[in-house]
Protein backbone atom coordinates (compact mmCIF):
# COMPACT_ATOMS: atom_id res chain seq x y z
CA UNK A 1 0.00 0.00 0.00
CA UNK A 2 0.89 3.25 -0.37
CA UNK A 3 1.29 6.22 2.48
CA UNK A 4 3.00 9.60 3.05
CA UNK A 5 5.98 9.97 5.40
CA UNK A 6 4.57 12.61 8.14
CA UNK A 7 7.18 12.13 10.47
CA UNK A 8 11.20 10.89 11.27
CA UNK A 9 12.55 10.06 14.50
CA UNK A 10 15.20 8.16 15.59
CA UNK A 11 15.44 5.33 13.24
CA UNK A 12 11.42 5.07 12.62
CA UNK A 13 9.25 6.39 9.86
CA UNK A 14 5.55 7.26 10.71
CA UNK A 15 3.48 6.62 7.74
CA UNK A 16 -0.01 8.02 7.23
CA UNK A 17 -2.45 5.83 4.97
CA UNK A 18 -5.24 7.46 4.02
CA UNK A 19 -8.32 5.09 5.60
CA UNK A 20 -6.27 3.22 8.10
CA UNK A 21 -4.20 5.51 9.65
CA UNK A 22 -0.86 5.66 11.01
CA UNK A 23 2.14 2.98 10.54
CA UNK A 24 5.13 2.98 12.23
CA UNK A 25 7.63 1.36 9.97
CA UNK A 26 11.46 0.98 9.41
CA UNK A 27 13.20 1.92 6.19
CA UNK A 28 14.82 -0.88 4.62
CA UNK A 29 18.89 -1.50 4.36
CA UNK A 30 18.65 -0.72 0.84
CA UNK A 31 18.02 2.69 1.33
CA UNK A 32 21.44 2.93 3.55
CA UNK A 33 23.35 0.78 0.63
CA UNK A 34 22.16 3.27 -2.05
CA UNK A 35 22.91 6.88 0.18
CA UNK A 36 18.77 7.45 0.05
CA UNK A 37 17.39 8.62 3.20
CA UNK A 38 13.51 8.96 3.71
CA UNK A 39 12.28 12.17 4.27
CA UNK A 40 9.13 13.69 5.92
CA UNK A 41 6.60 14.27 2.94
CA UNK A 42 8.26 11.45 0.90
CA UNK A 43 5.56 8.90 -0.66
CA UNK A 44 6.30 5.59 -0.10
CA UNK A 45 5.26 2.23 -0.75
CA UNK A 46 5.12 0.11 3.15
CA UNK A 47 4.82 -3.58 3.63
CA UNK A 48 2.23 -4.33 6.51
CA UNK A 49 4.17 -6.55 8.93
CA UNK A 50 1.49 -6.26 12.03
CA UNK A 51 -2.10 -4.61 11.67
CA UNK A 52 -2.88 -4.45 14.97
CA UNK A 53 0.55 -3.06 16.08
CA UNK A 54 0.37 -1.02 12.62
CA UNK A 55 4.15 -1.88 12.22
CA UNK A 56 5.69 -1.89 8.94
CA UNK A 57 8.03 -1.26 6.63
CA UNK A 58 9.15 1.35 3.48
CA UNK A 59 10.30 -0.53 0.66
CA UNK A 60 10.52 1.76 -1.94
CA UNK A 61 10.02 5.78 -2.26
CA UNK A 62 7.85 7.54 -5.44
CA UNK A 63 9.57 10.02 -7.49
CA UNK A 64 9.69 13.62 -5.49
CA UNK A 65 8.32 16.57 -6.97
CA UNK A 66 10.74 18.83 -5.27
CA UNK A 67 13.12 18.44 -2.38
CA UNK A 68 13.86 21.37 0.45
CA UNK A 69 16.90 21.82 2.55
CA UNK A 70 15.79 23.90 4.95
CA UNK A 71 13.45 22.47 6.64
CA UNK A 72 14.42 18.51 4.73
CA UNK A 73 11.25 17.96 3.50
CA UNK A 74 10.01 16.83 0.29
CA UNK A 75 7.27 17.73 -2.53
CA UNK A 76 6.00 20.37 -0.82
CA UNK A 77 3.50 23.18 -2.56
CA UNK A 78 4.19 26.20 -1.18
CA UNK A 79 4.98 27.81 1.95
CA UNK A 80 2.65 29.53 4.87
CA UNK A 81 5.01 32.12 6.65
CA UNK A 82 3.21 33.45 9.83
CA UNK A 83 4.06 36.21 11.79
CA UNK A 84 1.86 38.24 14.63
CA UNK A 85 0.54 41.54 13.97
CA UNK A 86 1.88 42.24 17.58
CA UNK A 87 2.93 40.83 20.74
CA UNK A 88 5.39 40.33 19.55
CA UNK A 89 5.75 42.91 16.74
CA UNK A 90 6.67 41.79 13.61
CA UNK A 91 10.27 41.40 12.77
CA UNK A 92 10.50 42.61 9.48
CA UNK A 93 13.79 41.48 8.91
CA UNK A 94 13.36 38.00 9.64
CA UNK A 95 10.08 37.86 7.66
CA UNK A 96 12.32 39.08 4.53
CA UNK A 97 14.73 36.50 5.22
CA UNK A 98 12.02 33.46 5.13
CA UNK A 99 10.40 34.42 2.11
CA UNK A 100 14.58 34.82 0.75
CA UNK A 101 14.97 31.16 1.70
CA UNK A 102 11.58 30.21 -0.36
CA UNK A 103 12.50 32.41 -3.39
CA UNK A 104 15.82 29.93 -3.19
CA UNK A 105 14.47 26.92 -3.15
CA UNK A 106 11.40 27.83 -5.87
CA UNK A 107 8.99 27.26 -3.02
CA UNK A 108 5.41 30.13 -3.68
CA UNK A 109 4.71 31.57 -0.46
CA UNK A 110 2.12 33.12 1.83
CA UNK A 111 2.24 35.27 4.32
CA UNK A 112 0.13 35.29 7.12
CA UNK A 113 -0.07 37.65 9.85
CA UNK A 114 -2.08 36.55 13.12
CA UNK A 115 -3.30 38.34 16.25
CA UNK A 116 -5.34 40.65 14.46
CA UNK A 117 -7.42 41.03 17.14
CA UNK A 118 -5.28 42.98 19.31
CA UNK A 119 -4.03 45.14 16.21
CA UNK A 120 -5.52 48.50 15.25
CA UNK A 121 -6.36 49.51 11.97
CA UNK A 122 -2.88 51.49 11.34
CA UNK A 123 -0.59 48.86 12.50
CA UNK A 124 -2.75 46.39 9.39
CA UNK A 125 -2.61 49.01 6.68
CA UNK A 126 1.23 49.53 7.70
CA UNK A 127 1.75 45.57 6.84
CA UNK A 128 -0.52 46.05 3.83
CA UNK A 129 1.94 48.71 2.44
CA UNK A 130 4.67 47.03 3.57
CA UNK A 131 4.27 43.95 1.57
CA UNK A 132 1.76 44.56 -1.42
CA UNK A 133 4.25 45.23 -3.86
CA UNK A 134 5.66 42.04 -3.20
CA UNK A 135 3.39 39.77 -5.04
CA UNK A 136 3.25 37.74 -2.24
CA UNK A 137 -0.85 36.94 -1.44
CA UNK A 138 -1.26 38.03 2.52
CA UNK A 139 -3.93 36.82 4.91
CA UNK A 140 -4.99 38.56 8.31
CA UNK A 141 -6.09 35.91 11.08
CA UNK A 142 -6.94 35.65 14.35
CA UNK A 143 -6.64 32.44 15.94
CA UNK A 144 -8.12 33.68 19.09
CA UNK A 145 -11.08 34.89 17.72
CA UNK A 146 -11.58 32.26 14.73
CA UNK A 147 -11.36 35.50 12.04
CA UNK A 148 -9.76 34.43 8.75
CA UNK A 149 -9.97 30.80 9.21
CA UNK A 150 -12.24 29.92 5.62
CA UNK A 151 -9.57 32.15 3.92
CA UNK A 152 -6.80 29.97 5.05
CA UNK A 153 -8.69 26.72 4.42
CA UNK A 154 -8.95 27.79 0.83
CA UNK A 155 -5.25 28.47 0.50
CA UNK A 156 -4.34 25.17 2.11
CA UNK A 157 -6.97 23.00 0.21
CA UNK A 158 -5.34 20.17 -1.86
CA UNK A 159 -1.78 21.32 -0.95
CA UNK A 160 1.20 19.95 1.00
CA UNK A 161 2.38 23.56 2.68
CA UNK A 162 5.44 24.19 4.86
CA UNK A 163 4.79 26.71 8.11
CA UNK A 164 7.57 28.50 9.36
CA UNK A 165 7.89 31.65 11.32
CA UNK A 166 9.30 32.57 14.82
CA UNK A 167 7.69 31.21 18.10
CA UNK A 168 5.12 33.06 19.64
CA UNK A 169 2.98 34.12 16.36
CA UNK A 170 0.34 31.23 17.15
CA UNK A 171 1.27 28.53 14.42
CA UNK A 172 0.05 25.70 16.89
CA UNK A 173 -3.44 27.49 17.66
CA UNK A 174 -3.52 28.38 13.61
CA UNK A 175 -2.92 24.54 12.98
CA UNK A 176 -5.12 23.34 16.15
CA UNK A 177 -8.05 25.23 14.77
CA UNK A 178 -7.45 23.57 11.36
CA UNK A 179 -7.49 20.28 12.39
CA UNK A 180 -10.05 20.42 15.25
CA UNK A 181 -12.72 18.78 12.75
CA UNK A 182 -9.83 15.99 11.49
CA UNK A 183 -10.30 12.26 12.77
CA UNK A 184 -6.47 11.33 12.74
CA UNK A 185 -4.32 9.69 14.75
CA UNK A 186 -1.64 12.16 14.63
CA UNK A 187 -2.29 13.22 18.45
CA UNK A 188 -1.69 10.04 19.57
CA UNK A 189 0.99 8.69 16.98
CA UNK A 190 2.50 6.35 19.34
CA UNK A 191 3.88 5.79 22.94
CA UNK A 192 7.31 5.28 21.65
CA UNK A 193 7.40 8.70 20.09
CA UNK A 194 6.28 10.15 23.48
CA UNK A 195 9.44 11.98 24.11
CA UNK A 196 8.73 14.34 21.08
CA UNK A 197 5.24 15.49 22.19
CA UNK A 198 4.00 18.89 22.04
CA UNK A 199 7.57 20.16 21.04
CA UNK A 200 8.01 21.02 16.93
CA UNK A 201 11.80 19.87 17.26
CA UNK A 202 11.54 17.99 13.58
CA UNK A 203 9.76 18.30 10.78
CA UNK A 204 6.13 16.70 10.65
CA UNK A 205 3.37 16.56 8.40
CA UNK A 206 -0.28 17.24 9.92
CA UNK A 207 -2.90 15.89 7.94
CA UNK A 208 -5.66 18.06 7.42
CA UNK A 209 -7.67 15.60 4.86
CA UNK A 210 -6.76 12.90 2.26
CA UNK A 211 -4.86 15.34 0.17
CA UNK A 212 -4.05 18.16 2.11
CA UNK A 213 -1.14 18.48 4.63
CA UNK A 214 0.82 20.87 6.87
CA UNK A 215 4.18 20.96 7.46
CA UNK A 216 4.86 21.72 10.98
CA UNK A 217 8.23 23.04 11.48
CA UNK A 218 10.80 24.25 14.40
CA UNK A 219 10.10 27.88 15.79
CA UNK A 220 13.11 30.32 14.50
CA UNK A 221 14.33 33.22 15.90
CA UNK A 222 16.88 34.19 13.55
CA UNK A 223 18.46 33.16 10.15
CA UNK A 224 21.96 33.84 9.15
CA UNK A 225 23.35 34.43 5.72
CA UNK A 226 22.36 32.70 2.99
CA UNK A 227 23.86 30.32 0.86
CA UNK A 228 24.25 32.49 -2.75
CA UNK A 229 26.83 35.44 -4.03
CA UNK A 230 25.84 38.92 -3.13
CA UNK A 231 25.21 39.50 -6.87
CA UNK A 232 22.36 37.14 -6.79
CA UNK A 233 20.34 38.50 -3.85
CA UNK A 234 18.84 41.14 -5.68
CA UNK A 235 16.66 38.47 -8.11
CA UNK A 236 15.15 36.92 -4.77
CA UNK A 237 13.52 40.42 -4.38
CA UNK A 238 10.66 39.84 -6.82
CA UNK A 239 9.69 43.60 -6.71
CA UNK A 240 12.51 44.59 -7.99
CA UNK A 241 12.31 42.90 -11.39
CA UNK A 242 10.24 45.19 -13.32
CA UNK A 243 12.28 48.48 -12.20
CA UNK A 244 15.87 46.70 -12.23
CA UNK A 245 15.49 46.92 -15.84
CA UNK A 246 15.56 50.58 -16.46
CA UNK A 247 19.01 50.55 -14.31
CA UNK A 248 21.78 51.88 -16.21
CA UNK A 249 24.20 49.05 -15.10
CA UNK A 250 22.93 45.24 -15.66
CA UNK A 251 25.20 44.80 -12.89
CA UNK A 252 23.45 47.18 -10.63
CA UNK A 253 23.21 46.32 -7.19
CA UNK A 254 20.60 49.41 -6.84
CA UNK A 255 22.86 50.95 -4.12
CA UNK A 256 25.01 53.63 -4.25
CA UNK A 257 24.82 53.32 -8.77
CA UNK A 258 23.89 56.29 -10.82
CA UNK A 259 20.31 55.84 -13.04
CA UNK A 260 18.84 53.03 -10.95
CA UNK A 261 15.51 52.22 -12.14
CA UNK A 262 15.34 50.35 -8.13
CA UNK A 263 16.11 53.28 -6.04
CA UNK A 264 13.75 55.50 -8.30
CA UNK A 265 10.98 53.15 -7.44
CA UNK A 266 11.81 53.60 -3.78
CA UNK A 267 11.40 57.43 -4.37
CA UNK A 268 7.98 57.07 -5.57
CA UNK A 269 6.75 54.81 -3.24
CA UNK A 270 6.22 51.92 -5.39
CA UNK A 271 8.80 49.75 -3.51
CA UNK A 272 8.61 48.99 0.34
CA UNK A 273 11.31 51.05 2.37
CA UNK A 274 11.04 48.28 4.86
CA UNK A 275 11.76 45.35 2.37
CA UNK A 276 14.68 48.36 0.83
CA UNK A 277 16.37 48.21 4.17
CA UNK A 278 16.48 44.42 4.85
CA UNK A 279 17.96 44.10 1.13
CA UNK A 280 20.54 46.79 1.80
CA UNK A 281 21.73 45.03 5.45
CA UNK A 282 21.83 41.35 3.98
CA UNK A 283 23.78 42.67 0.94
CA UNK A 284 25.93 44.28 3.48
CA UNK A 285 26.32 40.54 5.15
CA UNK A 286 27.15 39.18 2.24
CA UNK A 287 29.75 41.33 1.66
CA UNK A 288 30.99 40.85 4.94
CA UNK A 289 31.10 36.66 4.43
CA UNK A 290 33.50 37.13 1.17
CA UNK A 291 36.22 39.39 2.98
CA UNK A 292 37.12 36.90 5.42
Amino acid sequence: MQGRIIKGIAGFYYVYVDGIGLLECRARGVFRKDGVKPLVGDNAEVDVLNREEKTGNIVRLLARENELIRPAVANVDQALVIFAVAKPQPNFNLLDRFLIMMEQQSVPAVICFNKTDIAGEEELCKLRDAYRGCGYPMLFTSADQSVGIEQLQEVLAGKTTVVAGPSGVGKSSLINLLQQNVEMETGRISEKIARGRHTTRHAQLIPIDGNTFICDTPGFSSLHVFDCEKEELKDLFPEFMPYAQSCRFTSCLHREEPQCGVKQALQEGKISAIRYEDYRQILEELESRTKY
